[in-house]
């Protein structure tokens, strides 16, 4: 016996219009907030600002999404963070820089032959390398 296995769950139906459910309940708390601040006995001005914010809240919560979320659910997970315990599990410890010494080259040979320490030449230094590859080499054959 077969099965068909539901696709697309995260993809919530159109129920009306083009509109799903949620942003149709947005849109209508919106519109009838609207309209009881158009019907109230207040100043003009008044009036058409609370028009326009109710309208603009209700239009804001149906089709604005943050990061592929709505501004519901987005608005439910700041309050969320800023009520609820953080914990916090590493706290980087700032480390005092030193400045690094370096010496140039010329001091260091001279720092070498007051030590005693014998000092390899370019050529020779060149030789070593030479003579270690070609034993490596031996080697691999």
């Amino acid at each position: 016996m077969q099965f068909q296995v539901p696709q697309f769950i995260e993809i919530e139906d159109k129920i009306i219009g083009p509109l799903t459910f949620k942003q149709f309940l947005f849109l209508i708390g919106g519109g009838g907030a609207a309209f009881i601040f158009y019907q109230l006995p207040i100043w003009s001005s008044v009036k058409f600002f609370l028009v326009i914010l109710s309208a603009g809240i209700g239009v804001a919560f149906a089709f604005f999404r943050v990061n592929n979320k709505s501004l519901l659910a987005t608005i439910e997970d700041a309050v969320m963070f800023y009520v609820g315990q953080k914990l916090y599990l590493w706290k980087k410890v700032q480390k005092k820089i030193e400045p690094k010494k370096y010496t140039l080259p010329s001091e260091q040979t001279v720092q070498n032959t007051n030590l005693g320490l014998p000092t390899l030449s370019q050529s020779k230094l060149r030789d070593l390398t030479w003579g270690l590859d070609v034993q490596t080499k031996k080697k691999d054959l």
